[in-house]
């Protein structure tokens, strides 16, 4: 992380708590020192419960038995997460397991996820983090039904796979903030109060919302050129608290257009990158060279920033959200990033290999719905 984005996220944490009372910032302090905090627990704690123990608090064990799936047998990675295809030559990444402390995690089997959801439309909503979990999904039930018929539907911004047989659908829906952006005469304004997109939300039986990645983007790869709240422009805002402000919009929007018999609501965790080694104490180093995960049980980087402002705001919700917390059990995974070889020559520490860290992603999920 550059110094700017040292000097802003520091900002940002004084501004943000702030906002909080002191009591409870030093509550938060304590705990995210200890490896969670408050409102993680609070909104974990349904979750938890359901599994019968803390599915996020464990360690990464080598089964010799997986991957879940066969990257050649896939119709639906892209690419830029086909880690095998092009040629990453070490597969230790592969074999990993997560196993939490106090309970086993149900295996995972796509016929019965098919068949319970028979009929229902399943929507991940988010930015390229949102992609890659919806990709490892749609492996992970193909590889039991291998012979299904799927049709698979790509307009912008919207991506829709279907298992024929069971009318079971996995949506994608991309949108990097949630709330909107919009073109108006000065230019691309992100828009922190308006959440327009969410009219396409609507009638899901599950969804599962992602942001994060793309809030700390600057210079050519921020999509936006001012950020609007209140009919007021803005050209630039400290980074946490323009993402406190969107993060806080669309928890109004699942406050007022979630119907919790009818539709399941999750909200999936910050995904860490591994660009800068000494968040895990190993300075000169990057997600390149690492073939294995982080094994000790305090990550040293600690609990993000943005992961403090989704707890926050999760626990103020009033409809039931589910946190999949995968941000601890994802920092340890510092070797499971793409590494290209071969056609791509690159380094991208933020995206996950396929099969891979994802597929655990799918397997809390799961353990979430069928426990």
């Amino acid at each position: 992380m550059g110094l700017m984005w040292k000097a802003l996220f520091i900002s940002a944490a004084f501004l943000f708590f702030h906002e909080a009372d002191a009591a409870a910032a030093a509550a938060a302090e304590h705990h995210r020192s200890n490896g969670s905090s408050p409102s993680a627990a609070a909104v974990t704690r349904k979750l938890a419960a359901a599994a019968g123990c803390n599915i996020f608090q464990g360690k990464w064990v080598y089964d010799s038995s997986y991957p879940l799936y066969d990257y050649s047998t896939c119709p639906f990675i892209d690419d830029e997460f086909n880690c095998l295809k092009y040629k990453r030559p070490d597969r230790n990444y592969l074999k990993y397991r997560w196993q939490p402390f106090s309970c086993n995690l149900p295996s995972f089997n796509g016929v019965s996820f098919l068949e319970k959801y028979r009929g229902k439309k399943i929507m991940f909503v988010g930015d390229s983090l949102s992609l890659n979990i919806w990709q490892s999904l749609s492996c992970m039930i193909h590889s039991w039904v291998p012979n299904a018929r799927t049709s698979l539907i790509k307009r912008q911004g919207l991506a829709e796979l279907t298992f024929l047989d069971y009318g079971v659908k996995l949506l994608l829906y991309r949108t990097p903030y949630l709330v909107d952006i919009e073109n108006q005469k000065v230019g691309r304004v992100l828009k922190l109060d308006s959440i327009q997109n969410g009219n396409s939300w609507l009638g899901m039986d599950m969804l599962i919302f992602n942001t994060w990645h793309w809030w700390t983007h600057t210079g050519s790869s921020q999509p936006w050129d001012y950020m609007e709240e209140g009919g007021k422009l803005y050209k630039d805002m400290n980074r946490l608290v323009a993402y406190y402000k969107g993060l806080n919009t669309w928890a109004r929007w699942v406050n007022r257009n979630v119907d919790p018999s009818k539709t399941k609501v999750f909200f999936q965790g910050i995904s860490p990158t591994h660009y800068e080694g000494k968040d895990w104490n190993e300075g000169s180093k990057s997600c390149k060279s690492e073939s294995e995960p982080y094994f000790g049980i305090k990550y040293p980087a600690g609990n993000p920033l943005s992961g403090v402002v989704v707890n926050k705001v999760l626990s103020r919700i009033k409809k039931p959200v589910y946190l999949l917390d995968i941000t601890l059990l994802s920092q340890y995974r510092k070797d499971a990033h793409p590494i290209y070889y071969g056609l791509h020559n690159g380094l991208d520490c933020s995206h996950w290999c396929l099969p891979g860290l994802p597929d655990t992603w799918n397997l809390l999920l799961y353990t979430a719905l069928f426990t």
